[in-house]
């Protein structure tokens, strides 16, 4: 029930244990836990020392592109310029070599001055500000031990930090809710200190210690305004909210369930959890270790630790039945605190976070960039590597309405069974659509216009497509059909082995006739009848797919499609497609709604000679994958959401230009091939190597994968998504989609 594994990603670095403020929300110095009282005022020069050999040691194990470090407190500014230089300078030489390391401060910014701010541009420091407000909002807090206002102090700093030198310093706001402030006035306050990014943070409270009113209403206050300005500055709660309804990652701690890698280092060195924790009980968040004699892997094995990282199964059974627990993850784990129960109870702030979820699913924000067809959230759902089955859905209309142009184009060139097609429509719309939806009617259509009409064209093939409509639907209608190759085939029905150039198909109620002259053959359910081939379904995941065997135009893919399956090949593929399907449940929870949403043929390829795997998919038949069978089930499951990868993908941009039409000379080098790819292909190939990094991420983090698969599908991910958001290879909407990719590829870390 618990993950075996998972690095640890976020380090707080305690180090001042005291404060030039005396806050009365502050969760260090006013609730349960004082352990603050018997440490160190400032951390030593040794403990840095150790403290940062441990971070990356962890680092290198793990093989972690990044890992950050917030310089916290109290107050990491009373350490004074001279220690602070030394501490940063600790930390750079020492992590820097084994990854990119990025430092954060959270100051409450009164002794941030010119100075202080050179140092940090020296050494790379982005600094996160708390402010409540105004004056009036920030001084029922935010005040001296002597009760004097420390907002006049704190606006210096931000204006500091507006000065075009300093703002790349600026990391954002960090506002601590109180329902006793207004909050449009507290948003109006916050807003006009234009700041790059604003934390709304939930005050510390426990069942225990519950909060005095509720924040539900304060908080939707508060977004509404938000949105109706045209969410004009990132807040990352209600981003992190939209982005864990869409499929992408949270960024923060306070909600979703993949959480859990955020641990705290004290000044004395000591291991803690998140400082949330003292609101709990004296001593909440110890682990009993130290940086000197444990490493961060034995912190993560801690009990502790292991259930901050165990999902869904550490939840109440209330939050587990919840319908939006994916993404408010139960809340902070601290606020399901109480003595009575431990952790088993839903958050504190429950009815307010459901109140807030509610309103955010149900009002997205504005949308930049044109997105055709597409809404925001799914154009960012699908953007984050997944895509749900709405989004899949429009993927999957609007690849129907292509469809329908295209065999209209056919038809108006060819002059080949127009009204015999709008009538067969017309007597059955929805059976008709769902022919229509075959991949391989596009397939057909694109070879009919690419070749003039020449050898890839079979204008007959309307009158196939009619008359599947007509046996699928029951309809009393007489249609001849063409054969070619010595068949006659009928897409998503089946085949017959024709003995004339031409067939009659006389389709009806229960099953239908076939007709030649001198001859005739009756195809009814659960009778063989010689030289009639039905089409193979399979149930996968509860969808029947179609395993296309028989298609003349399932050619169209990079390899070659295997010839008739035998019942025992047939059999076989039901097997491993179940097998495969079943381990997507723990591989890829975030691809099988789109994939029982979009999935539609499985077409099996001739197998590699040297065994090596094999699938591929044609940008023209969406929703058909191209799989050579192996009996490894895991493998499959990886073919699957690779390819389907490839088939969104290819949606999207039948809808929307991600890439601008004068990057189609353009190259970039990846990681998966040798030779450097145009930018569409490098962002086809990120994509499903991303999906296919998520797997392997999984797999490693139950202990039933191999990391250094993970890393090279992580690295060559990361470095491609890099290449492509260097200069001009992407529209708008392009570094929009991109830019959700990395956002998913962060949060792995």
């Amino acid at each position: 029930m618990e993950a075996p594994w998972r690095p640890l990603r976020h380090f707080v670095l305690k180090v001042h244990s005291r404060c030039d403020l005396a806050c009365d929300h502050c969760y260090i110095y006013e609730h349960a836990d004082q352990s603050w009282r018997g440490r160190p005022v400032m951390i030593a020069p040794g403990t840095v020392r150790a403290a940062a050999a441990r971070i990356a040691q962890h680092a290198a194990r793990h093989d972690l592109a990044r890992v950050s470090v917030v310089l916290h407190g109290g107050e990491p500014l009373l350490l004074g310029p001279r220690r602070l230089r030394a501490v940063l300078t600790e930390l750079r030489a020492t992590i820097g070599p084994v990854c990119d390391l990025d430092l954060r401060m959270q100051t409450n910014g009164v002794r941030l001055d010119e100075p202080v701010g050179e140092l940090l541009l020296e050494f790379g420091v982005r600094a996160g500000v708390s402010l409540d407000g105004g004056r009036a909002e920030n001084d029922r807090h935010r005040r001296y031990r002597n009760g004097a206002t420390s907002h006049p102090q704190t606006l210096r700093a931000l204006e500091l930090l507006r000065r075009p030198r300093f703002r790349p310093l600026w990391a954002g706001l960090l506002c601590t809710v109180d329902a006793a402030n207004d909050p449009i006035a507290v948003y109006e306050a916050l807003l006009a200190q234009g700041p790059p990014r604003i934390d709304l943070l939930l005050p510390h409270a426990t069942w225990d210690n519950p909060p005095p009113a509720p924040l539900g209403p304060w908080l939707r206050a508060f977004h509404d305004r938000w949105l109706a300005d045209g969410c004009p500055v990132p807040v990352r709660l209600f981003d992190s909210i939209r982005s864990l309804g869409l499929g992408g990652p949270t960024q923060s701690e306070t909600i979703g369930l993949d959480t859990g890698d955020v641990v705290v280092i004290e000044t004395d060195g000591a291991w803690e959890e998140p400082d949330s924790m003292k609101t709990t009980w004296p001593g909440g968040g110890a682990t009993g270790l130290t940086v000197f004699d444990a490493s961060a892997d034995e912190v993560t094995e801690q009990p502790a630790m292991r259930r901050r990282r165990s999902g869904l199964v550490a939840l109440s059974a209330t939050c587990r039945a919840c319908d939006v627990v994916r993404q408010c993850g139960g809340g902070l784990t601290a606020h399901r605190f109480s003595s009575a129960r431990g952790f088993d109870n839903p958050s504190v702030y429950c009815d307010d976070l459901k109140e807030l979820i509610t309103v955010i699913n149900e009002h997205p924000g504005p949308v930049a960039g044109d997105l055709g067809a597409l809404p925001a959230d799914a154009f960012d759902g699908l953007g984050y590597g997944y895509g749900d089955a709405a989004a899949v859905a429009l993927l999957a209309d609007a690849e129907l309405a292509v469809n329908r142009a295209l065999v209209g184009e056919v038809m108006s060139e060819t002059a080949a069974g127009g009204p015999l097609l709008a009538e067969v429509e017309r007597q059955a719309p929805e059976i008709f659509d769902e022919v229509l939806r075959h991949p391989f009617v596009r397939s057909w259509a694109v070879s009919c216009l690419d070749g003039g009409g020449g050898a890839g064209c079979d204008p007959d093939r309307v009158a196939a497509i009619a008359a599947a409509v007509a046996v699928r639907a029951g309809l009393r209608v007489d249609i001849p059909v063409g054969a070619h190759d010595g068949r006659i085939h009928l897409p998503t029905v089946g085949f017959f082995a024709a003995p004339a150039a031409e067939v009659l198909v006389c389709a009806g109620p229960g099953g239908f006739t076939l007709r030649w002259p001198g001859g005739r053959a009756e195809v009814r359910a659960g009778m063989t009848t010689r030289g009639w081939h039905a089409a193979r379904w399979v149930t996968v995941g509860g969808v029947r797919v179609l395993l296309e065997d028989a298609d003349p135009y399932r050619d169209r893919m990079e390899h070659t499609p295997a010839g008739r399956l035998d019942a025992d090949d047939a059999g076989g593929w039901s097997a491993v497609l179940a097998d495969a399907w079943a381990r997507l449940a723990a591989d890829a929870p975030g691809q099988i709604d789109g994939l029982r949403q979009g999935l539609r043929a499985i077409v099996p390829l001739t197998p590699a000679p040297d065994g090596t795997l094999r699938s591929s998919t044609s940008r023209h038949a969406f929703g058909a994958l191209g799989l050579a069978r192996t009996a490894d089930p895991a493998a499959i499951a990886v073919l699957l959401v690779h390819e389907f990868q490839h088939t969104k993908l290819g949606a999207v941009l039948d809808l929307i230009d991600l890439v601008p039409d004068d990057a189609a000379g353009d190259r970039l080098h990846v990681g998966w091939r040798p030779d450097p790819r145009p930018v569409e292909a490098a962002l086809q190939g990120a994509y499903a190597h991303l999906a296919i990094a998520d797997i392997w991420r999984r797999r490693t983090e139950r202990g039933d994968g191999r990391r250094e698969i993970y890393r090279r599908y992580r690295d060559w991910t990361a470095d491609a998504i890099d290449g492509l958001r260097t200069g001009d290879r992407l529209t708008v909407a392009g570094s929009r989609f991109v830019a959700r990719m990395a956002d998913t590829v962060g949060a792995w870390g």
